[in-house]
């Protein structure tokens, strides 16, 4: 197992104070708060870990109320809502300097059968043959307001492969497209068998490209190029099927509307055989610069 993949599982691997009451820290990250990622896996571990293990976390809903300080721990607290004979609730408060900075709200619920459908897997290429983070975005040096942005970039993800089918939107500034956006994406290691684990990885990865799709509908190029300026506000997760997040996962990003400085988008994660593993939706802040 890579380094940097050791140090995310360090991340998410929160320290108990209390009953019901966990501490973690933060990581470097590409902009000077905490990645919000970090502190949506980080919450639903806190949850987990109050939680049987034969329940698994089926849905989340999250607010991102404050930035968060990388600087100092954060403090997460969860309210044990409710325990029922199949769904098992969950509320976590996260806090820094004495201040909520993110409310998580999530269930989980014992395995049983159902009927079954999903929406079909969109087309898309091989990931093996998508170029890598260190093949593309050196690529892409000149479009950003500092250069340093992508060592940035490829040390905060280095824990994960992430793979885009197109060019992502600071590679086609000024060039509206279709407000669509597929990466593959896998950790960079194999993982423990622990269910929870995965959903918690993939919970972190989901925040990394959500909204890029808003940016493309208006030939953005992101925070990076200094066009628009932007951070999440809410984020929701339903894990519909088994997954593992050191496999292939196909995240398949669109955004259907931005308006009031705000952006919605909305996505599917599939498994590389076609099964529909999670629905996601999140809305951000995105404005542009007066």
């Amino acid at each position: 197992m890579i380094k940097a993949l050791e140090a995310l599982l360090d991340l998410l691997d929160l320290e108990q104070i209390e009953e019901d009451i966990f501490r973690g820290v933060s990581r470097s990250a590409i902009v000077p708060r905490v990645f919000g990622g970090q502190v949506a896996a980080q919450a639903l571990v806190a949850a987990g870990r109050t939680v049987p293990g034969d329940r698994l976390a089926h849905s989340l809903h999250a607010y991102f109320l404050r930035p968060g300080d990388p600087g100092a721990p954060i403090v997460y607290t969860v309210d044990r809502i409710r325990d029922g004979r199949s769904f098992t609730t969950r509320r976590v408060v996260a806090v820094q300097h004495g201040q909520p900075i993110f409310h998580l709200s999530a269930s989980f619920q014992t395995y049983e059968e159902g009927l079954e459908h999903q929406a079909d897997m969109p087309p898309a290429p091989d990931p093996e043959t998508l170029p890598t983070a260190a093949q593309m975005l050196p690529r892409y040096a000149d479009h950003f307001l500092d250069r340093g942005v992508v060592d940035r970039m490829l040390e905060a993800r280095a824990a994960v492969d992430l793979r885009y089918v197109d060019a992502p939107p600071y590679g086609s500034v000024g060039e509206p497209r279709e407000p669509r956006s597929q990466v593959w994406f896998r950790t960079n290691g194999k993982l423990a068998d622990d269910p929870l684990l995965h959903v918690c990885l993939a919970t972190y990865v989901s925040d990394m490209t959500l909204l890029d799709s808003v940016l493309l509908a208006h030939g953005r190029g992101g925070w990076a190029t200094g066009d628009v300026v932007g951070a999440s506000l809410d984020h929701a997760m339903w894990f519909h099927r088994p997954f593992r997040a050191d496999e292939w996962l196909l995240y398949d990003q669109e955004s259907p509307s931005a308006s009031g400085g705000r952006g919605l988008g909305q996505a599917r994660i599939y498994t590389q055989d076609g099964r529909l593993a999670i629905s996601v939706i999140q809305e951000g802040v995105v404005r542009v610069p007066r």
